[in-house]
């Protein structure tokens, strides 16, 4: 049986272009809905102030491109730093486990200082 983020699950599984496969790819999906809102936002909102029909799709297609990479690229980098947080933390809970009760444990070694005061 298919998981909810797996490749072969038919439901979950969107192609942008034939190529991108939006499900899978982390923060694509919310990209590319953000980048389709924005050209919607910018293209109609230029067409209702200017009347101009090629110019407005043109300001839509550039709506899209910088809000869909702007969306893109703060969110691979808010999942970057996350990663790079998760890691400290594993590698702090692995340093805890592994010193704990001994001479290097900086617990203990804060509480003989203390009682040494």
């Amino acid at each position: 049986m298919a998981g909810e983020g797996e490749p072969g699950d038919p439901r979950k599984s969107f192609k942008l272009l034939g190529i991108l496969d939006v499900g899978t790819i982390p923060c694509a999906r919310e990209s590319v809905l953000y980048g389709s809102l924005g050209a919607l936002t910018l293209g109609l909102g230029h067409f209702l102030a200017t009347s101009r029909v090629r110019r407005s799709c043109h300001f839509g297609a550039g709506g899209f491109i910088f809000t869909t990479l702007g969306c893109w690229f703060y969110c691979r980098y808010n999942n970057a730093k996350l990663r790079i947080q998760q890691r400290m933390i594993q590698e702090a809970m692995k340093n805890k486990i592994l010193f704990e009760g001994t001479q290097f444990d900086p617990e203990k070694q804060k509480t003989n200082t203390a009682r040494s005061n």
